[in-house]
């Protein structure tokens, strides 16, 4: 898998769940806000766009290297407004075999 491919994968992962909890435009906006924190540090991800459907444009194989870091702000950013133990929750969902010692908390739950 491309990281291309990988960024478009982990973030249609995480939109279900979201979509469900805070509407499309929720997801989308938390996407984009994600996007804007990481922009702020990666300069590279400035073609880097959220559509109005909430997918990404602008990735290609250059800046897709990049994409750990949008993923980091989109999670923790899910962390700031649905808190830690729903987060968990909703990474352990979409990746049921993810290692509780993966998910980056100073604690971990189990369901």
């Amino acid at each position: 898998m491309s990281d291309v491919q990988a960024i478009r994968s982990v973030c249609d992962k995480l939109r279900r769940p979201l979509a469900t909890l805070a509407g499309a435009a929720g997801f989308r906006s938390l996407l984009e806000r994600a996007l804007t924190l990481s922009k702020q540090e990666c300069q590279i991800l400035d073609a880097w766009e959220v559509e109005p459907n909430g997918s990404l444009r602008g990735l290609n194989g250059e800046t897709a290297q990049w994409g750990g870091v949008l993923i980091a702000q989109l999670i923790g950013l899910m962390t700031t407004f649905i808190g830690e133990s729903l987060t968990l929750q909703l990474l352990q969902n979409a990746w049921p075999n993810l290692p509780c010692s993966e998910v980056n908390y100073e604690r971990c739950e189990s369901k």
